[in-house]
């Protein structure tokens, strides 16, 4: 549901163009990944309208053989800082044999029926930021452990968003936090 990624980052080992498959990051940390992320910006979406001061936080739930599974908690305000905080709780899962760049997250009781794809298109060498999006570029997250971010951090990603991942920056919502 929510997002990550930024410039000076380690981005995807080949350059893409708008038409190309997306590609995710290699390996994805997901020990370092944990913690709380803001949303900088998105591509609107229906499950987050209205929503500002979004923050994902992530943290391990379990590993088996098949999977790595983190609990992911969402949180944002409807309308204003002053309305009611909506809290969605879901899970991701990295499955055995695929990168750990490329997540399912889901939302809903049943994982396997709804499970979104949420790919890690860059995220920086210190896990600073990162960009979430996912194979139909319909979905985009800019996330950052802060609730700004260095402005040379966030124009490298909107300079890389349409000439390597297929993204038009200027659809973004640039997401307002307290």
């Amino acid at each position: 549901m929510l997002t990550l990624a930024w410039p000076l980052a380690v981005l995807a080992e080949e350059t893409k163009q708008a038409d190309d498959e997306l590609v995710a990051v290699g390996p994805v940390d997901l020990e370092r990944y944990q913690g709380r992320w803001y949303e900088i910006a998105r591509l609107p979406n229906r499950f987050e309208k209205d929503c500002v001061g979004v923050t994902a936080e992530y943290s391990f739930k379990r590993k088996t053989e098949e999977f790595t599974e983190l609990s992911v908690v969402n949180r944002c305000y409807k309308k204003d800082f002053d309305g009611n905080l909506q809290v969605a709780n879901g899970k991701a899962r990295a499955y055995a044999g695929e990168t750990t760049a490329k997540l399912k997250v889901s939302f809903v009781p049943w994982f396997f029926l709804f499970a979104g794809d949420y790919w890690v298109i860059e995220l920086a060498d210190d896990y600073r930021y990162a960009v979430v999006g996912e194979p139909g570029r319909k979905f985009l997250w800019i996330l950052a452990r802060e609730k700004t971010m260095a402005e040379r951090d966030l124009q490298g990603v909107l300079e890389r968003l349409e000439s390597q991942h297929g993204y038009d920056p200027d659809d973004l919502y640039f997401t307002p936090q307290q």
